[in-house]
């Protein structure tokens, strides 16, 4: 079959560029995919016991003001522990307190009231970056609570790992590395990833989610587009609400912001 002529010479062009360091991509590969999502934790981990039961990809969870984020990747093994994996290209979007925002988001979603603190869950905030953005040089970084005047861990079973995605030696973690930033699935290291890359890059099926989604994207930033227009010309004074609102065919609620939404 001629994808380009079915599918688009842009849309397969722009296929063919994504590794699984782009969220969107990286996210539609685990999606719902309990081998891959195994396998990366127990890589970083180092653990092979681990047996994951659940994965949701672009999981959306709210904090108790109604603020709400986008997860990369959620899922909870046997034992009830909590993952979330990140994948970013820039600092900005690793930065420490976005960890730490997303670690408390966690608990308090699986949380309900009465519930007793010793049965919190386990978490692990688990974000893999394009570079060094903890800049020592190092392939993993483990943050944990610590006690400063004794140096024991704190164990409040709350943990934030940075992955350095600049890592190419020939460790697991290396290789794995390696896959998330390789484009050709021939070239991966890890079967189960280039596996799911191929069905994602050259099947009819896995090329026309691709283009669903890059479709849904497009849509997406042209509404924010619209918004933000329409925001900027109301804070102008060029034009009244009602008539920004007529023009761009937008509702009240569509020019809230977040902070407008959660209080």
């Amino acid at each position: 079959m001629d994808f380009e002529q079915k599918f688009g010479h842009d849309n397969m062009q722009r296929i063919k560029e994504f590794c699984l360091m782009d969220d969107t991509f990286m996210s539609k590969c685990f999606e719902d995919n309990i081998e891959c999502t195994e396998l990366v934790l127990h890589i970083i981990l180092d653990r092979n016991d681990l047996a994951v039961e659940s994965v949701h990809a672009q999981h959306q969870i709210c904090s108790l003001q109604g603020r709400s984020i986008v997860l990369d990747i959620y899922a909870v093994d046997s034992a009830g522990k909590r993952y979330n994996i990140e994948v970013q290209r820039s600092y900005d979007g690793a930065v420490t307190k976005r960890a730490r925002y997303n670690s408390s988001l966690l608990d308090a979603n699986i949380t309900n009231a009465g519930d007793r603190y010793e049965n919190l869950a386990e978490t692990y905030v688990i974000f893999i970056t394009e570079s060094d953005v903890l800049g020592g040089n190092e392939p993993i970084y483990h943050i944990d609570r610590i006690i400063r005047e004794t140096g024991k861990y704190f164990g409040d079973e709350s943990h934030i790992i940075y992955v350095n995605g600049k890592n190419r030696d020939e460790t697991p973690l290396g290789l794995l590395m390696h896959d998330f930033t390789c484009k050709n699935p021939e070239d991966m290291k890890y079967s189960k990833l280039a596996e799911r890359t191929k069905f994602l890059k050259e099947s009819e099926k896995g090329v026309a989610s691709m283009c669903r989604i890059m479709e849904d994207l497009r849509r997406e930033t042209a509404e924010k587009t619209k918004i933000e227009m329409a925001r900027k010309i109301i804070l102008s004074g060029e034009m009244s609400e009602d008539k920004v609102k007529k023009m761009f065919g937008l509702s009240d609620d569509d020019l809230k912001t977040d902070e407008d939404k959660a209080s």
